[in-house]
């Protein structure tokens, strides 16, 4: 075709590698930002965790506990809309069909 090797990665592979990929990639990562709670487990300090260790001073758990929650709910939400608009602009030519299926 005519295309030098760093031609070809920009033009053809890497924008068809890039439709298939962000799909995947960008449910690990929110799957990623909703499990770090779970990093409490291994005693790194982190959001629900501080949000306990306030609770035991304050006495208000339910407050502490929404806001932890809020927070979460806010990342992932920001990063699903995210991913949806960057699967939207890479997946804009194909049809319909293809999409449902």
């Amino acid at each position: 075709m005519g295309m030098s090797w760093s031609q070809a990665m920009r033009r053809v592979i890497v924008p068809q590698s890039a439709r298939v990929a962000t799909p995947p990639l960008g449910n690990s990562f929110i799957g990623l930002v909703k499990d770090t709670s779970l990093a409490a487990a291994i005693t790194v300090p982190e959001l629900f965790q501080s949000a306990q260790r306030i609770a035991a001073v304050t006495y208000e758990p339910l407050v502490l506990y929404t806001e932890a929650a809020i927070i979460y709910l806010a990342f992932s939400s920001a990063l699903s809309l995210l991913q949806s608009r960057m699967e939207a602009r890479l997946g804009g030519h194909t049809s319909p069909l293809e999409v449902t299926r």
